[in-house]
């Protein structure tokens, strides 16, 4: 894992708090829901909902991603987009903090993350 003990904490108490806004109802939670998880030095927010043919198998839709720049003290902000790759969010391609980009992703000022 990338991050110190003190920044993973702080992660996960704002993903929590993320979560608790934007995580569907509990009674549909099994048809698609919202989670997250650390790789390396990024953060990832995606739904989780069953493959359109097999209900049984889950698969991830990405939302949107930040990549921690320790040089710069910054997080990169990406989105997915129809080609599966990762691209800069144009209005803001960067977060001093990470609270930053949960807010940028809330507000989704260009419908990339949302939909």
């Amino acid at each position: 894992m990338a991050f110190t003990t003190e920044q993973t904490t702080s992660i996960e108490a704002a993903m929590a708090d993320f979560l608790a806004k934007h995580r569907p109802p509990e009674e549909i939670r099994k048809k698609v829901d919202l989670a997250w998880r650390i790789e390396r030095h990024s953060v990832l927010i995606f739904h989780i909902r069953p493959l359109w043919r097999e209900q049984s198998q889950k698969i991830e839709d990405s939302v949107a991603k930040a990549t921690y720049n320790s040089k710069t003290n910054r997080w990169k902000i990406y989105w997915r987009r129809a080609d599966q790759k990762w691209h800069s969010y144009p209005p803001y391609p960067e977060a001093v903090f990470f609270d930053e980009f949960l807010t940028v992703v809330d507000e989704d000022e260009n419908c990339c993350f949302w939909g």
